[in-house]
């Protein structure tokens, strides 16, 4: 029966119900076998307004005791497959789900911060418990990590910010001579020869100074700057405080959450919760591992080449190297770019070297790093990096393949043996 049908049977069980109420008697009347029985019209009709508003004494007389005001009796509830019904409280699903969007999407900075946080703490939690098993209290152990990692990002800025300081300073110093030089370059030159770049720049520069707008972008551009170096900053102590609670809390949040799951699950799933916050965690610390042996060994060759910015180009490979799938590429290329506007040939030992080690790093230290971990397959670690890009950007990447080898667990442990049951 369709939507029409229900709402004609529904006002027909109301308009049947109002004449039970005005005539209390018709129901008796049809149930009556005896012809010599009366007519319901012969006996004394009731008046609904007499017998349920006070309108005076002798109409209504008040009943011995407390006065209770009847109020009639109750009518059908509403009907639930009414297209009133229906149609409103769908609306009202259709405007709570459009407010949690725009809640999710006002919220997206604290979310992605609350992500980060949680997934630094799955990555030191495994050093955090390695301590307790040695009988060292949890917030001496909590202590102890978060000062590690304090002094881990005191030494890269130590070994970043003074060498860039000072190469900037003369950068800036040696800006006509190395834009001279850059100028006679026979590279250069035939591309300046062809497309007159040069006057092409110089011409708009010119222009741009004569409006007033050279300096207004770049004033805006400072400006901007500052905003998102502040912006960072925050961000960084925001990530660093929320990791410190979250190891410190993180068994009493585990057992709330636990608490949640029915007894009848509960066991399975805290197993399958561990295994993939261990993958989780062990994932993490494995590729820092895989990063630091990569700068290590790239500080080492840029140093035997005398190349300049070799500690600086160190870092930028090791942070890189955290990007799974581009980020070893991305590293060397960077190296390349920089050796080859120091000296060509330095660009083609950095070249190789990057290819052979690419490959001793596949062959021999991934594989140890990672033994611990479950290796996932690599249609999913392409597919999990670029959906993870494509949502989230760098952060998306860096989060997709534990997340897919999370998922992959509850695949193969949950939904797979459910599919043989049935």
């Amino acid at each position: 029966m369709g939507i029409v049908g229900r709402w004609i049977r529904y006002r027909r069980e109301q308009r049947d119900r109002i004449a039970e109420l005005r005539n209390p008697y018709i129901g008796e009347a049809e149930e009556t076998t005896s012809y010599d029985a009366p007519e319901p019209r012969d006996r004394p009709e009731r008046d609904l307004i007499a017998s349920t508003l006070p309108l005076g004494e002798e109409l209504a007389p008040p009943p011995p005791g407390p006065t209770r005001r009847d109020y009639g009796t109750a009518g059908l509830p509403l009907n639930r497959q009414s297209p009133f019904y229906v149609g409103f409280v769908g609306a009202l699903g259709v405007l709570a789900a459009y407010a949690v969007v725009q809640a999710i999407g006002r919220l997206d900075t604290t979310i992605t911060l609350l992500i980060v946080a949680f997934f630094l703490t799955l990555a030191l939690n495994p050093i955090v418990e390695a301590l307790t098993r040695r009988r060292v209290r949890r917030g001496w152990a909590v202590a102890l990590v978060f000062l590690a990692v304090v002094a881990v990002f005191t030494l890269i800025g130590w070994v970043v910010i003074p060498p860039v300081a000072a190469q900037g300073t003369e950068l800036a110093k040696n800006a006509t001579t190395i834009l001279d030089d850059l100028l006679k370059n026979p590279w250069v030159q035939d591309v300046d020869h062809r497309y007159q770049l040069v006057q092409r720049i110089q011409t708009e520069i010119n222009k741009r100074i004569a409006d007033g707008n050279l300096w207004a972008g770049i004033f805006g551009g400072v400006l901007d700057a500052g905003k998102i170096i502040a912006a960072g900053i925050f961000s960084a102590l925001t990530v660093l405080v929320l990791t410190l609670y979250f190891l410190t809390s993180l068994p009493a949040v585990k057992q709330a959450a636990y608490a949640v799951v029915p007894a009848s699950r509960r066991v399975r799933v805290i197993s399958l919760a561990e295994e993939i916050m261990r993958r989780v965690g062990s994932y993490a610390i494995g590729q820092v591992a895989v990063a630091a042996i990569n700068a290590f060994f790239a500080w080492i060759m840029m140093s035997l080449l005398d190349l300049k910015f070799a500690a600086v180009l160190a870092v930028a490979v090791g942070l890189l190297g955290l990007i799974p799938m581009i980020g070893a590429t991305l590293g060397a290329t960077v190296v390349a770019i920089v050796a080859f506007f120091d000296e060509p040939k330095k660009a083609l030992i950095v070249i190789i070297y990057f290819i052979v080690y690419q490959q001793i790093e596949n062959y021999a230290v991934m594989p140890r790093v990672m033994q611990r971990t479950v290796a996932v397959p690599g249609a999913v670690t392409v597919v999990a990096a670029l959906a993870g890009g494509t949502l989230l950007g760098i952060l998306g990447a860096l989060l997709a393949i534990p997340f897919a080898a999370g998922a992959l667990l509850i695949y193969e442990e949950v939904l797979v043996p459910r599919q043989r049951h049935h």
